[in-house]
């Protein structure tokens, strides 16, 4: 997803790591800027691929997984999603959170989009997929997880972007991606 074909106008001029743990390393960054003055710049780099799943079924219902979100301090839905190791197919990433999340497993998988989920302080790079042609077991959550599962027709899930009542930028971007698609879909019909 990168653009090689542009010239870095930025000059990194010293890195200091400023926080490291399992997930994200910060970085304190002194830069030339474009407009060649000295400046900062700040910057989460993420150790794994963010990953969002639609699952649709026959009738067209999805699957949204709503828990308590410790930095925002408050409870939110969101399609089932997570994090895969970067250097691994997002795919396999993806069929791994689905069945831990909602005990869903698919037979046809298709991905819709790539994304930066903020891109002017985090290199966060995520991959959104639809599954389809569904299975249905248990759920196998993290130990960290306290997950509530529902499944909602389609349409309801874009009532809730819609809304406000989901936020998360990966849920918000996948589900509006795949209702411009369903009607795309429709038109050439």
């Amino acid at each position: 997803m990168k653009n090689n074909s542009a010239k870095n106008p930025w000059t990194t001029l010293k890195v200091k790591e400023v926080y490291d743990n399992p997930w994200i390393t910060v970085t304190h960054e002194e830069v030339l800027t474009p407009s060649n003055t000295n400046g900062i710049y700040g910057k989460v780099h993420f150790k794994n691929t963010a990953i969002g799943i639609i699952p649709l079924d026959e009738e067209n219902h999805t699957w949204l997984v709503g828990q308590y979100r410790y930095t925002l301090n408050d409870y939110h839905w969101e399609i089932p999603e997570g994090g895969g190791p970067i250097g691994v197919d997002p795919l396999d990433s993806a069929k791994r959170e689905l069945l831990e999340e909602t005990g869903i497993t698919a037979k046809s998988w298709t991905q819709i989009l790539e994304l930066h989920t903020s891109n002017s302080v985090t290199d966060e790079y995520g991959v959104a997929y639809i599954a389809r042609d569904l299975s249905f077991g248990e759920a196998e959550p993290e130990e960290t997880e306290d997950l509530k599962v529902i499944r909602v027709p389609f349409s309801e899930a874009v009532a809730m972007v819609m809304d406000g009542r989901i936020t998360d930028a990966l849920s918000m971007v996948s589900i509006m991606k795949v209702a411009l698609m369903e009607k795309a879909a429709n038109r050439k019909k």
